[in-house]
C-alpha cells in the first residue's frame, strides 16, 4: 500500500539504527566556486577519498561538460577533461537538464546528460552517455541511449553498481502525441560496465505520467534501485514519487509520494544520496525543500522535514559518519536568474543544529554540490 507522506515538518522518527555518538558541534562548511566559472556541479567521493567533479561550461543552450579529479589530501582539482566528444552537445538551460555523475566498478566514471538541440549532426534532444576510459585519460565517444523514446525534457540520471551494472533513467514519450500525463519513466541497463546497454523500458508500475520539465534521480544502494521523480497525473497531481526495485531493475513498486496539487510544472530537481544503512532523498514542494532518510533494507522512509527558508530549489545533501546531515539549496533563483546558496545542518534525529547559513553568488542555471570531508566537516561547491 502506497504511503503518502505528511506535509507537516516534524523530527525524524526512523526507528532505525542511526548513529548515537555525541559529536562536537559541526563547523560551517567550506565554500568554493566551480573551476573556470563553471556551473551545475556534481560531486562524488570515492573510497580512497578522491573527489570527482562534473560541471558545465559554455552557452547554456549548447555547451560542454568537464570532469576533474581532486586526489585525497589535495586542495586543487587536476586539469579537467571534456566529457562530450561532440562539441556543444550538452545543455544547462532550465537548470534541471545538466550532466549526472556515477562511480562504478573499480571507480570507473560514468556520465549521462540531456543533449542540446543544437548538437552538431544530431538534431533533437538525446539522452547521451559516456564513460572514462580504463586509463583515466579521456572519455569514450558519447552515445545516445534513446532507441525509440522521444520527448526528452526534464533531466535524466545515472547510477552504477560494483558488479558492473550501470543504469540510466529518464522520462519521455513512447508514441507521438502523448501528453504529459502519459509520459513514462524509462530505464536503460548495462551489465558490462557501460560497454553496451539494453534498449530502454518503461518501468513505472503505475500510469502517473511525469512532470515534463522536472528532473528525476536514480540511485542504487546495492539492495534497492530507487527512482525519484515528479508525477503529472491528470495534469493536476504533481506529487514527488519514489519507486524501487529489488531485482536489478526488472520490476518496480511504489514506495512513497509527497502530495502537491498544481497545474504547472515547477521545473524542480530530485535528489538521492547514499548513507550508511540509509538513503537520503530530497525534493521541492510548494517552494520548500523536503527531505527524508530511507532504510536501505526495508525502504521505509522517515517523515519528511524541511529546512527554514522560502523560494527554495535544487536540494543536495551529505552526511557525516556520526549522522550529522547537511542540506544545501538555492533561494531566489528563476529563469536566467541566479540566487543565494543556503545550507542547514541537522542531527541524526532531524533536529536543526542552528539557523541556516547563506551566501550570494550562485550563477544563473546553477546549484550546489556538497560532500563530507575526511575530517567529518562538509564542503560545498557552487
Amino acid at each position: 500500500m502506497l504511503l503518502r507522506l505528511r506535509k507537516k515538518s516534524i523530527l525524524f522518527s526512523l526507528g532505525l539504527a542511526l548513529a548515537t555518538a555525541q559529536a562536537a558541534p559541526p563547523s560551517s562548511p567550506i565554500l568554493s566556486r566551480v573551476p573556470s566559472d563553471g556551473i551545475q556541479p556534481q560531486v562524488l567521493v570515492d573510497d580512497k577519498g578522491a573527489v570527482h567533479l562534473l560541471y558545465f561550461s559554455g552557452d547554456a543552450k549548447a555547451g560542454d561538460l568537464y570532469y576533474a579529479r581532486r586526489p585525497a589530501g589535495v586542495s586543487r582539482f587536476e586539469a579537467p577533461l571534456r566529457v562530450n566528444s561532440m562539441p556543444a552537445s550538452a545543455v544547462a538551460i532550465g537548470t534541471i537538464r545538466g550532466g549526472q555523475l556515477a562511480l562504478g566498478r573499480a571507480g570507473r566514471v560514468h556520465v549521462a546528460w540531456n543533449g542540446a538541440n543544437k548538437a552538431k549532426d544530431h538534431p533533437g534532444a538525446s539522452m547521451f552517455y559516456s564513460r572514462l576510459d580504463p586509463n583515466g585519460a579521456a572519455f569514450e565517444p558519447q552515445r545516445d541511449l534513446m532507441t525509440f523514446t522521444g520527448g526528452l525534457d526534464g533531466g535524466g540520471s545515472v547510477t552504477a553498481e560494483q558488479d558492473g551494472t550501470v543504469y540510466v533513467a529518464w522520462h519521455g514519450i513512447a508514441r507521438a502525441g502523448e501528453s504529459e500525463s502519459s509520459r513514462g519513466i524509462f530505464l536503460a541497463r548495462s551489465r558490462d560496465d557501460g560497454r553496451t546497454f539494453e534498449p530502454e523500458r518503461d518501468i513505472n508500475p503505475e500510469p502517473t505520467g511525469a512532470c515534463a520539465c522536472c528532473g528525476l534521480k536514480v540511485l542504487s544502494n546495492q539492495r534497492w534501485l530507487f527512482v525519484l521523480y515528479r508525477e503529472a497525473r491528470e495534469g493536476t497531481q504533481r506529487d514527488e514519487r519514489l519507486i524501487g526495485s529489488q531485482d536489478k531493475g526488472e520490476t518496480f513498486r511504489p514506495l512513497f509520494a509527497h502530495p502537491w496539487k498544481g497545474t504547472t510544472c515547477p521545473m524542480s530537481s530530485a535528489w538521492l544520496a547514499p548513507e550508511t544503512h540509509l538513503t537520503q532523498a530530497a525534493w521541492e514542494n510548494r517552494g520548500r525543500i523536503w527531505l527524508t532518510r530511507i532504510d536501505s533494507e526495508s525502504a521505509r522512509a522517515s517523515e519528511p522535514i524541511s529546512p527554514s527558508g522560502s523560494s527554495q530549489k535544487y536540494p543536495v545533501t551529505a552526511a557525516s559518519a556520526s549522522g550529522t546531515l547537511l542540506v544545501a539549496w538555492v533561494e531566489g533563483a528563476g529563469w536566467q536568474k541566479g540566487g543565494a546558496l543556503c545550507w542547514q545542518l541537522f542531527d541524526p534525529k532531524g533536529k536543526a543544529l542552528g539557523p541556516p547559513g547563506h551566501t550570494n553568488g550562485v550563477p544563473a542555471w546553477s546549484f550546489a554540490a556538497a560532500w563530507t570531508r575526511a575530517d567529518e566537516g562538509f564542503e560545498i561547491i557552487y
